[in-house]
């Protein structure tokens, strides 16, 4: 996808906030810090769109970005980190998980790993939820780039085996520096997002009949 015009929309707290419009969403979910804000900056071509941040925990909402004014990107809080209060942590847990039960416009969740370090107990744990409540998923392993070529193909392997990624599920290697796995995920997020069009087509075809 060309990207023309991408905007920020609202940093959503609830529901109430979430936009109406009906565009299809794409969802990120992931620890702190394992860039996903970087990775929707380099999906849409822009360098500070989503905002980055050293310091993990700081996205505390659901923050909506609107893109070619067709879809939008829903950059989660960040799960995980230590120093947010157990309450906070609690409260943050609730809202992703009633945005995923029950958010009709949701097309596709990317579960955001750094691809460095093998998944944490957060990760397994959002990996099964996803798939037992049968969420359209893919991986995308961060910071491929920062791993030497030669041992690339084991960090895959060992993220993987840990969550459980069958052969044929989406799993993309991604690097926000280089660019890499850029076209293979909007390939799948537009795979993703025109999965309702020829049902329409055909619904407004009958009804000009």
């Amino acid at each position: 996808m060309k990207v023309t015009n991408a905007e920020f929309i609202i940093s959503a707290v609830g529901p109430s906030q979430y936009p109406e419009d009906a565009l299809p969403e794409i969802a990120l979910a992931g620890r702190s810090n394992v860039g996903k804000s970087s990775l929707i900056n380099r999906m849409i071509s822009r360098k500070n769109l989503a905002r980055t941040s050293s310091t993990p925990g700081k996205t505390q909402h659901m923050n909506y970005y609107r893109i070619n004014d067709l879809m939008y990107y829903v950059d989660f809080p960040g799960y995980g980190y230590a120093k947010v209060s157990k309450v906070q942590r609690a409260a943050w847990g609730k809202m992703v998980e009633k945005y995923l039960a029950e958010r009709e416009t949701l097309k596709l969740v990317l579960l955001v790993l750094d691809l460095r370090h093998p998944p944490t107990a957060d990760d397994r744990m959002m990996y099964e939820w996803l798939k037992h409540y049968d969420i359209p998923m893919c991986v995308v392993a961060t910071k491929a780039d920062k791993i030497p070529k030669t041992r690339l193909p084991r960090h895959i392997k060992i993220m993987k085996e840990a969550l459980g990624v069958l052969p044929g599920e989406s799993f993309i290697p991604f690097s926000s520096e280089l660019g890499l796995g850029k076209d293979e995920l909007w390939a799948l997020i537009e795979s993703q997002i025109a999965t309702e069009e020829p049902e329409e087509e055909a619904d407004l075809n009958a009804e000009n009949e």
